[in-house]
Parts: C-alpha cells; sequence; structure tokens
C-alpha cells in the first residue's frame, strides 16, 4: 500500500485529490470486502465472551437506570449522563431478554445471554462499526490505503477492544462524532465538487451531532468539525461555505435531535441531577491509583490532580509498541504540506482533547476511547510513509508492491496477536515497554481491573463468609448486587472506607481487598489487615491476582482497628 500525498500548494486542490488518487489504488470490491471483514473480525473480537467480566460499580447504575425505565418510563435515574445511551441499553437488554425466552420455547434450552452481555452487547457493534466510519473519514483525508491501515488498527487494537467492551458513554460519543463527520466531510466534497448538493449532509451530520450530545455532555469537541471548516473560509476559491442561514438550520436540527434523542433532559430532577454532578459531588472516591501512587483525581484540580502525563503513559505501556513507533513516525508528517489538507483535520481532533485532557485533574483510561482513533490514524499515516519509502528501495514493480503491503500487514497483525493473547480481559493488555504480561494491572488498577471479579469475589463470600456476616469492601452496592444473584442476599455489605462501619466489624465477618479499589481511605486499613492475617481466599482476572478475601479472626480484627498514626 502506498501513501497518497499532494505537493499542490493550493488548499482547496489539494482535499479532492488525495482522496481520489488513495481510492483509486484499490478496486472497489476489494476495500469493500475487507472492510467488511474487519467489521466482522472486530466484532468478533469484541463479543468473545462479553459476559466474562463481572459488572463496574458505574455499569452498575446503567442496569439501575434500565430498570428504572422499564418500570417507570422517562425518568431522571442516572440523570448527570444523557440518555440516549441508556435508551438503547434498555432496547438491548429487552431483545436479548426476548430472544432467551424465543430459544427457551424453541429448543428447550435457553441461549442464557446475561445481563452483562446484554448491556455491553450495544457498544460492542458500535465499537466494531466504527471501523467502517474511520475507513469513510481517513479515505477523504488521506486516501484509501492509508484509510484500511487506519480502519484494521482500530479493529484490533486491544484497549479499543477494551473500551468498546464497557457499558459506558464513551463508545457512543465517539461512534456519532464518527458519523457526523463522514456527512461533514462528504459535505464538503459536495460543495467543492458542484455536482451534488451538500445540504443533505449538512443536514446528516447535524442529526449525528445531536445524537453524540445526547450521548455524553462534551459540546467543545464539535469545534474539532467547526475549527476545519473555518481552515478553508480564507481562501478565495472554496465553496464550502454555509453561511448564517445554513448555520442556523444546522444548530436548529442539530438541538432538535438533541432532545429528540435525549427527552429527560426536559425532567427538573435530571438538572438537579446534573449540578450534584457538575459539583464533584458524585465522586465515590478519594484518589486513583496511578504506577503504584495515589493520587487525587478531580476535574478542578487541574495540575494537582492525576499527573499531566497519565494518557501519554497510557499511549506508552497499553497500546501495542509497533502502532506506538508508527503513530511517532507519523505525528511529525502531520505538520507537512505535501500530507495535503486532510492533516488539519487530524491535527484539531488531536488538540482539542489532549489539550484540555492533560491539563485537567480528573483522569481514567476510558476518556482515551475519543482520542484513540486519532492515534492510530496518526499511525497509519506513518505506515503508509515507511511502506513507500521501503517501496522505492526496489526497482522491480511486483517487489515494491510487496514492499507496500508487508509494512501494514505487519502492524495490523501485531495488533490483532495482542488482542487475542489478551482476550477476554484486554483492558490488561500491556506491552514490553510496560514489563507485558507480568506487570498487567500495576499501571492504571482502577481502568484495567473494573471490577470484573466481583462475581468470583462474591463466589468466594458466599463458600466462606458466615450467615449474615458484614462485609466491608469498597464497592458494596455491587457486591450485594452479586451476593443477591448468588443467594447470599443475607451478608450485609459495608464500606471499607466508613471507619465506624470498620469499627463495628466482628470475629466471622469478611473484608474483601480489590485491586483497583485502593484508597488514601483504605490504604492504611489494607496494608495493616494485609500484614497481620493471609487471606482465605485470592481472585484472579485469567492470571492475575486482583482480590483477596478476609476472614476476621481475634488478630485480623486488632490490626483493623488500630489507631492509624497521625
Amino acid at each position: 500500500m502506498s501513501a497518497q500525498v499532494t505537493t499542490t500548494t493550493d488548499a482547496l486542490a489539494a482535499h479532492e485529490p488525495v482522496a481520489r488518487r488513495g481510492a483509486l489504488a484499490l478496486s472497489r470490491p476489494l476495500v469493500t470486502a475487507l472492510i467488511a471483514l474487519l467489521v466482522v473480525a472486530g466484532f468478533g473480537l469484541r463479543v468473545t465472551r462479553l459476559g466474562a467480566e463481572g459488572l463496574s460499580e458505574d455499569e452498575l447504575n446503567k442496569l439501575r437506570a434500565v430498570e428504572e425505565y422499564r418500570a417507570h418510563g422517562l425518568s431522571s435515574a442516572n440523570g448527570e449522563h444523557p440518555m440516549l445511551m441508556k435508551a438503547i441499553l434498555t432496547a438491548s437488554v429487552v431483545a436479548c431478554e426476548r430472544w432467551d425466552e424465543t430459544a427457551l420455547a424453541r429448543s428447550h434450552a435457553p441461549l442464557d445471554i446475561s445481563v452483562e452481555t446484554a448491556l455491553r452487547l450495544p457498544g460492542a457493534l458500535l465499537g466494531a462499526l466504527a471501523s467502517v466510519l474511520i475507513f469513510l473519514i481517513v479515505v477523504q483525508l488521506f486516501g484509501a490505503p492509508t484509510a484500511l491501515v487506519a480502519a484494521a488498527l482500530w479493529a484490533f487494537d486491544p484497549q479499543a477492544i477494551g473500551f468498546n467492551r464497557i457499558a459506558k458513554e464513551d463508545t457512543f460519543f465517539l461512534f456519532f462524532f464518527l458519523l457526523g463527520n463522514v456527512f461533514w466531510l462528504r459535505g464538503q466534497r459536495a460543495a467543492e465538487g458542484g455536482a451534488r448538493k451538500p445540504e443533505k449532509f449538512y443536514l446528516a451530520a447535524a442529526v449525528a451531532f445531536g445524537a453524540m450530545l445526547a450521548s455524553k455532555y462534551l459540546p467543545h469537541l464539535f469545534a474539532v468539525s467547526a475549527s476545519y471548516y473555518y481552515v478553508f473560509q480564507g481562501v478565495p476559491a472554496t465553496r464550502w461555505r454555509l453561511g448564517k442561514r445554513k448555520w442556523l438550520v444546522f444548530f436548529a436540527v442539530m438541538s432538535a435531535a438533541f432532545l429528540l434523542f435525549n427527552p429527560t433532559i426536559l425532567l427538573p430532577a435530571t438538572w438537579h441531577e446534573m449540578r450534584i454532578f457538575a459539583g464533584e459531588h458524585r465522586i465515590g472516591h478519594d484518589s486513583y491509583e496511578f504506577i503504584g501512587r495515589l493520587y487525587r483525581n478531580q476535574v478542578t484540580l487541574w495540575l494537582a490532580g492525576s499527573p499531566w502525563y497519565f494518557y501519554y503513559a497510557f499511549m506508552a505501556f497499553k497500546l501495542p509498541l509497533a502502532a506506538v513507533a508508527a503513530s511517532l513516525v507519523g505525528l511529525p508528517l502531520l505538520f507537512k504540506r505535501r500530507l495535503g489538507d486532510g492533516r488539519y483535520f487530524l491535527l484539531f481532533w488531536l488538540f482539542y482533547w489532549f489539550f484540555p485532557f492533560t491539563l485537567l485533574g480528573g483522569k481514567f483510561t476510558r476518556y482515551f476511547t475519543f482520542a484513540l482513533p486519532a492515534v492510530l490514524i496518526t499511525a497509519a499515516v506513518g505506515i503508509t510513509f515507511v511502506a513507500t519509502r521501503l517501496a522505492r528501495l526496489f526497482a522491480n514493480e511486483a517487489a515494491r508492491a510487496y514492499a507496500r503491503t508487508l509494512v501494514p500487514a505487519v502492524v495490523v497483525s501485531l495488533s490483532a496477536i495482542s488482542s487475542v493473547t489478551a482476550a477476554p480481559h484486554f483492558r490488561l493488555y500491556t506491552n514490553a515497554l510496560g514489563g507485558g504480561a507480568a506487570r498487567a494491572g500495576d499501571y492504571f488498577p482502577h481502568d484495567e481491573f473494573y471490577d470484573a471479579s466481583t462475581p468470583d469475589v462474591v463466589a468466594a463470600l458466599a463458600r466462606l463468609a458466615r450467615p449474615n456476616a458484614r462485609v466491608a469492601s469498597e464497592t458494596p452496592e455491587l457486591l450485594a448486587y452479586y451476593a443477591r444473584r448468588a443467594g447470599r442476599g443475607d451478608l450485609e455489605m459495608v464500606s471499607l472506607s466508613d471507619r465506624d462501619a470498620v469499627e463495628s466489624l466482628a470475629v466471622g465477618d469478611a473484608v474483601v481487598v480489590a485491586r483497583g479499589r485502593r484508597y488514601f481511605s483504605n490504604d492504611a486499613t489494607a496494608r495493616r489487615l494485609e500484614a497481620a492475617t493471609a487471606p482465605a481466599a485470592t481472585v484472579s482476572l485469567g492470571v492475575v491476582l486482583s482480590a483477596r478475601v478476609f476472614v476476621l479472626d481475634e488478630r485480623a480484627l486488632a490490626a483493623l482497628r488500630a489507631e492509624e498514626p497521625r
């Protein structure tokens, strides 16, 4: 595959020929077949043992919203977040239940689609389909060869797969951002070509952007598309001009779509929930563990919160090394005019995400879902550049074609191998620079484990805990949910960070110390307990230790109640 670049100095002439010449480098049937294959393979990885990991505390909140919608219709449940995702999750849960009932009636054996699978299935599907949207965007910016590589990197990246396998808003927000920009860039192409009217593309983009904001409240990221538009407005020859009237229509359609997909925004109780969330009153824990150290993790702490290099460390240690190296090659190319004007779109995408999220004090790795395609597209630019340079070393055209194909194939294959070996616990993937599997879970434990072992923890408690025992953990409501499913509704769950609750524990009660749930509020208590006694059971996520279950004796109880040094 060869890189498609242009050396013209005309900003408008640079854009359209790049996409056209790239598209001609591969036949349409071949491209269609390859994209279909990527979607199927990407979806297969994303649904592999989709219910193998327990719900996280965040996902349990989504399940409660689903139950609220089913019982009472539209409500402010989980109202700090928009409604669209929760509506889709509700449809998925209902559909999976109906499917199970149909399968039971037909074969007398249910397919047993778990609630975990039902909640995560929409994100897995949209994540797989995002490969198509990435291709459609990149083909207009840099040509078909680069677009295919970018789509393949997304399909097989272990972290992309891991992010798509959790029931959170980020995948939905990204999907509609990509969809909106497919139409946005098609509108540009139609306007510049003059053969078709671009208005229908503008309106379709407005609907998609409305759905984007109905997935997650991050309106500033619309600036990526708006900034790309305004780059061309200073060029006299440009035909891509909306004007005030079309802009008003655009935002009117976008607002209508937002209300259609997010009607709960009209409920006063929703605004109450949003105010509580915006005031950071819903932060359940006082810190985040990053590379073995605890940091306060609040957005408004800015540089005093989680370190500015949080996401840069994530890229260095959690993405396949070949993709990381390719992105470092591609990044300086984005500042070279010969790449064409599509580079501005990618530069704005990177800037509007990395600039604020580097400085903000509250960070979680799942926020990187939005930035990851931009990083992988940058890597695809670097890959096609290296492939082209390598091909020039050969005089024979067949050898050149082989070289242009070999480089992308190797990098994409390495990503696929990384994902296959990490399955089904994709978030634990750690590359060789980060120490590999031996260091899995050491860098971002909250997001790497994400409460995935909770069902196994509860299974150990069900076996070990006495009747009506109290259990201290950092996710008491989540443990209570799985305890009821395990037939141990008698267990009383309390918070390990609640000093009064810990003081009330007695011999025979239990404590769960889970990786990823270490905080300032429980660190000393957990350390004293671990020094005083051995766990009654240990739980692993795959082969990685994820939790310890302690059943209290007199010695352990004394350690828990010891006064903390001042």
